[in-house]
């Protein structure tokens, strides 16, 4: 394989379908670290978290979409270890949830990570405002510890950043190594939606940052470029978590074509420099699906092939987050994050999380009804001005109708 950068359709036949079909490398399945589960004689695949000295299944519990104290406790029978949420889900009640399910759980015994987002960072343009203090984001973080009935986090993120300058922003970098030195967390690292290359790379400059949680699947048109990004945080001891991994749940709209989600799992968890992934779990179906991937880390042949039929339609719901579209905007809209809310919406089928994004962005009506013809062109062919017209409908639906 040539040292060029490998679009993403021929990233991902030559890494599904070449010579025999390697599927795990001899070095990746020596750093798995195989444990028995406490409930069954399965094999669980666990990895190092980087430097940090935490050790976790690949498969871990995003909580953002859940509602069921039920399930994140069936999670545990299943051996997840490690729950994901953020100071914003739910307006705070996903915290608030988690808190009171694992209130009389052993602290040592399960791994939590919530994320804030920077008081002044504008999702127009992902940059961070000089508003941004770090009195501010630990008083946010102080309301996430007293939602989750815990004196800490084992991993506290910056939530949401898209490029070098919000990685290496003083008062971030001030806030996070304040919360570690006062014990509130055990490590500390950033999320990122868009630019992962570039945040990964300003993660390892700044010297501080031990995770970085970054959006990776098999439909990213970037993917050769991130997961180059994520070998070089690895091999300087970040830990790597995935997220993203599912790329939308679905083809389409009508949800008619559905991702092989399963598939797409393990093809991100192949990559022996990711510790773990936090896809959303919403019902006990879903929880049975991943759960499995912790003990079954290779593809099928349905599998691979599932993936490299619908690598190769273009379109679906995930937007990668690459700003093709947005100088060509007259609006300046934050485009990307308006394709997310689109995406929750019929991917996910979550109407409320779309509505909640939309109003932090502060659009109301229809933006793009004043253009005669929409400019903007996008990389994967999303009809964007449709996709608008129809997902900022959400903005006039109070909240509590939405779900």
């Amino acid at each position: 394989m040539s040292g060029k950068e490998l679009n993403r359709r021929n990233f991902i036949k030559n890494t599904l379908l070449s010579g025999a079909g390697i599927l795990v490398s001899s070095s990746a399945l020596a750093n798995a670290l195989p444990d028995k589960s406490a409930k069954d004689d399965s094999l669980i695949i666990k990895r190092k978290l980087g430097k940090t000295g935490i050790v976790l299944p690949i498969v871990s519990f995003g909580v953002m979409r859940a509602d069921s104290p039920a399930l994140l406790k069936a999670a545990l029978e299943e051996g997840m270890v490690h729950f994901d949420t953020a100071h914003g889900y739910q307006n705070g009640k996903n915290e608030e949830m988690i808190g009171e399910v694992f209130k009389d759980i052993k602290r040592d015994s399960i791994v939590l990570s919530t994320k804030v987002q920077p008081e002044d960072s504008d999702r127009r343009t992902g940059k961070i405002g000089p508003g941004t203090t770090s009195k501010a984001f630990l008083e946010r973080l102080d309301i996430s510890l007293k939602r989750l009935k815990t004196d800490y986090v084992d991993i506290l993120y910056v939530h949401g950043l898209s490029d070098k300058e919000g990685v290496l922003f003083p008062a971030l970098l001030e806030a996070v190594e304040t919360a570690k030195k006062s014990g509130r967390a055990r490590s500390v690292g950033v999320s990122t939606h868009r630019n992962e290359p570039d945040v990964l790379r300003a993660a390892i400059e700044s010297r501080i940052f031990e995770v970085v949680l970054t959006s990776i699947n098999f439909k990213q048109g970037h993917l050769a470029e991130v997961k180059k990004a994520i070998a070089e945080a690895a091999k300087e001891g970040i830990g790597i978590i995935a997220m993203k991994t599912m790329a939308g749940g679905f083809q389409d709209k009508e949800r008619t074509i559905p991702i092989n989600c399963k598939a797409a799992l393990k093809f991100v968890m192949q990559d022996e420099n990711i510790t773990t992934s936090i896809p959303g779990i919403t019902n006990f179906d879903q929880l049975k699906m991943n759960a499995s991937v912790n003990r079954d880390l290779i593809l099928t042949d349905k599998e691979k092939a599932d993936l490299v039929l619908l690598d190769n339609k273009t379109g679906g719901l995930y937007c990668q987050g690459c700003h093709t579209c947005t100088p060509n905007c007259s609006k300046g809209l934050p485009i990307p994050d308006l394709m997310r809310a689109y995406m929750y919406t019929y991917g996910y089928n979550d109407a409320r999380q779309a509505g909640m994004l939309i109003n932090e962005l502060g659009i109301k009506g229809n933006p793009c009804r004043e253009c005669n013809e929409c400019n903007v062109t996008c990389a994967k062919n999303f009809p964007v001005a449709d996709r608008i017209a129809d997902v900022i409908r959400l903005a006039a639906v109070p909240s509590e109708f939405l779900s």
